[in-house]
């Protein structure tokens, strides 16, 4: 059983970064087609098509973050929390840029046919946007109370000082020998 929640956990750690992949692949998809057929009916103004067809991206940079604040070493004490941390943050991020992808397209298509109200038509994607950005907040400040947070794996202080003062590829004998390297830095 501890093996399964170990699994979740990892699973948990990776969410974030899976899912506002998966959810900025869609909203970018939708968004690019709708770029893509507006340049065919108008003759300027491509870039902003283009740069509001990309806006879905930014949820897959809020998943990237949250997995390395996630990221720490698993244990059946920090995995639940591991998990719903990360697949609830994982899920918003990715529902929120597949409807932020419709809401570009949207805007895509109603600027071809009057180019003045691209920002206006624009105003619904950034809202959409401002709920990905609280639940990446919120990840980022309750994974503190994870145990074991704030830690990466597999590290400790004597082991970074070590890995600073042993000299490359020279095997040190003992603590008091790599201490006195140490010393000579």
């Amino acid at each position: 059983m501890e093996t399964f929640w170990i699994m979740l956990g990892w699973a948990g750690i990776y969410g974030p970064t899976a899912l506002g992949a998966i959810g900025s692949i869609m909203g970018c998809a939708r968004a690019g087609q709708a770029a893509c057929g507006a340049m065919i009916d108008v003759e300027s103004g491509y870039g902003r098509l283009v740069g509001l067809s990309a806006l879905p991206s930014s949820q897959i940079i809020y998943g990237i973050v949250v997995m390395f604040t996630l990221n720490r070493t698993v244990t059946a004490e920090s995995a639940p929390g591991l998990f719903a941390i990360g697949v609830l943050c994982g899920l918003s991020l990715m529902f929120s840029a597949v409807f932020q992808g419709r809401c570009c397209a949207s805007a895509i298509t109603a600027s071809k046919s009057k180019p003045e109200i691209f920002g206006l038509s624009a105003a619904p994607a950034a809202i959409v946007e401002g709920f990905a950005v609280f639940a990446f907040i919120f990840a980022i400040v309750i994974q503190a109370g994870i145990p074991g947070g704030g830690q990466a794996p597999d590290s400790s202080p004597a082991d970074e000082e070590a890995a600073i003062c042993r000299p490359a590829g020279e095997v040190v004998a003992s603590k008091n020998d790599e201490y006195k390297y140490c010393r000579r830095i």
